[in-house]
């Protein structure tokens, strides 16, 4: 018997093209999608989804879907506290592995890893140290199609926001900005590819700003803000 596991499903190109490698590669059993929510506006943070189109993703890939739900704003010990109480439940499937979308950040992948094997889980990341530039044409010709949900505004401009990832999308980055958004410098979400039974259903809606503020390095330090575009989706 394979092995059984949940895939950390964001909804986004990463998350798409490593669990297609999975599939194809078939050495485990993908029981579950785990997805984190927020749960006032129950949307997947950072990405700005709404559940009603994470739903769909789930419905078309035929694998259940696991939401995590957190407050808006999560100290560290209600996160490690909701986290736990979720782990522990999905341990009680049988489920032994986690699977990620990551390709280079060392520090996230180190965390994860130490935080599995606490519980007795293994991760695995089936992206993991490949070339960005290759993973996104590799993404593309197999057919997959995304569309930018967030932009961080120290990289790209607003009108980043809401397109469709193509090669002139590609063309268009500066040079400072990682053809995945590895570094965070956008989101996005797919919604057709070799994965899905169908296309997800949605129309675009408006793109709006939201702030966030930056954390002092100390208290005379002037207030500054990090600026993220948001193109809204609209299930259909």
């Amino acid at each position: 018997m394979k092995p059984k596991a949940l895939f950390n499903w964001s909804s986004g190109k990463d998350s798409a093209l490593a669990l297609h490698k999975i599939l194809q590669a078939d050495q485990y059993e993908v029981a579950t999608l785990f997805t984190s929510v927020n749960k006032e506006f129950q949307r997947i943070s950072m990405h700005g989804v709404h559940v009603s189109l994470l739903e769909q993703q789930a419905s078309l890939l035929d694998i259940p879907l696991i939401k995590m739900e957190l407050p808006k704003e999560p100290s560290m010990e209600e996160y490690q506290e909701i986290m736990s109480k979720t782990m522990s439940e999905i341990q009680a499937q049988g489920i032994t592995h986690s699977i990620f979308g990551d390709i280079f950040l060392e520090d996230l992948r180190k965390y994860r890893e130490e935080q599995l094997n606490s519980i007795g889980m293994q991760a695995i990341f089936p992206l993991w140290k490949r070339d960005t530039s290759d993973l996104i044409q590799e993404f593309l010709q197999l057919g997959f199609k995304t569309i930018v949900t967030c932009v961080n505004g120290s990289y790209l401009d607003k009108s980043f926001a809401g397109r469709i990832i193509d090669q002139q999308f590609l063309d268009d980055l500066p040079d400072n900005v990682d053809p995945c958004g590895e570094n965070g410098e956008f989101h996005t979400f797919t919604f057709d590819g070799p994965i899905f039974k169908n296309p997800v259903q949605f129309e675009i809606g408006e793109t709006v700003k939201k702030t966030y503020p930056k954390p002092k390095v100390k208290p005379e330090d002037e207030e500054e803000e990090y600026i993220f575009w948001f193109c809204d989706l609209l299930s259909k």
